[in-house]
């Protein structure tokens, strides 16, 4: 027998309506929630036995603009900049993009060797790497069964 999946809409709880217009409704318009409301960047991180990586998409940007910043555990990723002022006989039509600035922060802990994360601003990503003690990389060995 074949299971045929129903959409019924009018089932769907409060919940289901809420969380479909505020998961799914932006992405349907181009953009998330995150990026058009509260500008934060799409980020990505991964992991390997010796390092953590965080990859945070910001075009548009110069590597001068960035600052990264480590202060009690927290990791912050920020740029500011400025608009730049139109000359007074420029006279906008129509505009529909500015620059930007945003803050993202990530809380680390003591599995990483604060001094030596290292980041590199290129082709409109933000690469860091966040190397782990010797401690938090993870130990494989057989143990024998007495």
């Amino acid at each position: 027998m074949t299971m045929v999946k129903v959409n019924r809409p009018l089932n769907k709880s409060l919940n289901g309506f809420v969380n479909e217009f505020f998961n799914e409704f932006p992405t349907a318009m181009g953009k998330t929630m995150r990026e058009e409301i509260l500008h934060y960047p799409p980020v990505n991180i991964s992991e390997t036995p010796d390092t953590y990586f965080v990859e945070l998409s910001a075009p548009g940007f110069e590597k001068a603009d960035f600052k990264v910043s480590l202060e009690n555990n927290m990791l912050t990723i920020s740029t500011e900049k400025s608009e730049e002022k139109p000359a007074e006989n420029n006279n906008s039509l129509r505009k529909e993009f500015s620059l930007r600035s945003f803050k993202r922060s990530f809380t680390i802990d003591e599995k990483i060797e604060a001094d030596k994360i290292s980041a590199k601003y290129e082709n409109g990503i933000m690469k860091l790497e966040l190397p782990k003690r010797d401690i938090a990389k993870a130990v494989t060995r057989d143990i024998n069964i007495l």
